[in-house]
């Protein structure tokens, strides 16, 4: 029994000895961490400091105060700075002190978790946010840049009608059934205001995705002969004829129309929600497909052949295209200045008429 005690004793002895060898450790991880916060204090202060003086040269700037005023507002943030400095540095050597008197034993340490630096770092705050806030978030730094922020981005989306104008004929004349033929159109634009001080006029410039369609009337459908494309009438009664051209263009508009104002001491903001605009450009771009598609009844059965061709469709996709309304919904236009198929005996253009979303 007593071997049995005497071994329990050694046991017990060596484990506290352990003990007391990690906490001695411990706490001397401890006091380095809090030595080295020293020297980040005094890099956040500063750091600090000179985002404040900053936004004070903004005012200055934008006209809000004077410069007597600025240098006023900069001595009290400079003082403010100096003595967090030395409030927070007292700090830390006061826990240092605490620690190294009780060799890292301290009762109720919160700091006992191996993530002492967050612990007992005491953070500081600028424009009333937290500095590791302000100074490290995407959002707030980016905010910072776009005190003004001139370029903004939109999804494009339209839809209407689509046809083709014929050199000789009206578009009563016209081959394509007219509410049968139509487009499609989706993609990305941005809108930079072109003058510093006024939204009158803006820029918009980006990239879309067109689908033409083109119906034939009278049963007729497309082929290509000795390097024409040209109708034909189908031997069977279709039930559907269409000819369909992709192109990935890159539009540029220039934008008109008023805007709503917001100024206050972070942003300056120029809305056009709910206002009218119109806007006027071109575009020019590439045919990244053609593709024609008929639906037919053979012996009983509903037949339907898709033909992905060339069909002598021109490459290059250029154009005028204007567009008008209020806010984001708008009357869209557009207008190919390339034929529709190259070396062809009679000319003809896409010509579309829509909606226009801007998202």
């Amino acid at each position: 029994m007593k071997k049995i005690t005497t071994i329990l004793v050694g046991l017990m002895l060596f484990f506290l000895i352990q003990n007391v060898i990690a906490q001695n450790s411990d706490y001397q991880k401890k006091v380095e961490i809090l030595k080295k916060q020293k020297e980040k204090i005094k890099q956040q202060e500063k750091q600090a400091l000179k985002l404040e003086i900053g936004e004070i040269n903004k005012r200055v700037e934008r006209g809000s105060i004077s410069s007597s005023e600025a240098e006023i507002l900069k001595a009290e943030v400079a003082k403010k700075r100096a003595l967090n400095i030395d409030n927070r540095l007292a700090i830390i050597d006061n826990r240092i002190a605490l620690l190294e008197r009780n060799n890292g034993l301290i009762l109720n340490d919160i700091s006992g978790d191996s993530n002492v630096e967050d612990q007992v770092r005491i953070g500081i705050d600028v424009n009333g946010k937290p500095f590791e806030e302000f100074f490290f978030s995407t959002k707030n730094w980016k905010r910072d840049l776009k005190y003004d922020r001139r370029t903004y981005s939109d999804f494009v989306m339209a839809i209407g009608l689509n046809n083709a104008i014929i050199e000789g004929q009206s578009l009563d004349d016209s081959p394509y059934k007219i509410g049968g033929s139509r487009f499609f159109e989706l993609g990305v634009q941005w809108r930079t205001r072109v003058f510093r001080n006024s939204n009158f006029m803006r820029l918009n410039y980006g990239f879309s995705f067109q689908f033409n369609g083109l119906k034939p009337d009278n049963n007729q459908f497309f082929v290509e002969n000795e390097g024409q494309t040209e109708l034909r009438e189908f031997d069977l009664q279709l039930r559907k004829s269409k000819l369909r051209m992709d192109n990935l263009v890159f539009p540029v508009h220039f934008e008109f129309g008023p805007s709503k104002f917001r100024e206050t001491e972070k942003t300056i903001r120029y809305s056009i929600h709910k206002q009218f605009r119109f806007g006027i450009g071109a575009y020019g771009g590439f045919n990244i497909g053609t593709r024609q598609k008929l639906k037919y009844d053979f012996n009983g059965e509903r037949v339907k052949d898709k033909f992905k061709r060339d069909y002598n469709t021109s490459d290059l996709i250029y154009g005028l295209s204007a567009y008008t309304g209020v806010g984001g919904t708008l009357l869209y236009i557009k207008y190919d200045l390339n034929p529709i198929f190259k070396d062809a005996a009679v000319e003809q253009r896409n010509i579309s008429l829509g909606l226009r979303f801007d998202l």
